[in-house]
């Protein structure tokens, strides 16, 4: 187990935020410092990545759309048949 979770879910006694400052301008700060903190953390993907992610994303959305107009065709000519009168045309 890590520190984590044996750690309380709610804070036990301050503000949510642990500052303890009102002024909003520290809290301004603390939030930028954060950010760029987390900015530090983001890996940008190499080229090859990019590429192979992309490839992946595109051939995924062409078989969903694949998927779907099938469906749909599927079931329009389902209701066709189930909702038209054979003897209409008589």
């Amino acid at each position: 187990m890590n520190s984590s979770q044996n750690a309380p879910s709610t804070p036990t006694s301050g503000e949510a935020s642990g500052t303890g400052s009102r002024n909003p301008f520290v809290a301004i700060g603390l939030f930028v410092r954060q950010v760029i903190a987390e900015l530090k953390k983001v890996v940008v993907p190499t080229r090859k990545e990019l590429v192979s992610y992309s490839a992946i994303v595109l051939a995924f959305v062409i078989v969903m759309i694949l998927l779907i107009f099938g469906l749909d065709a599927a079931f329009s000519w389902l209701s066709r048949i189930a909702f038209t009168d054979p003897g209409a045309g008589l």
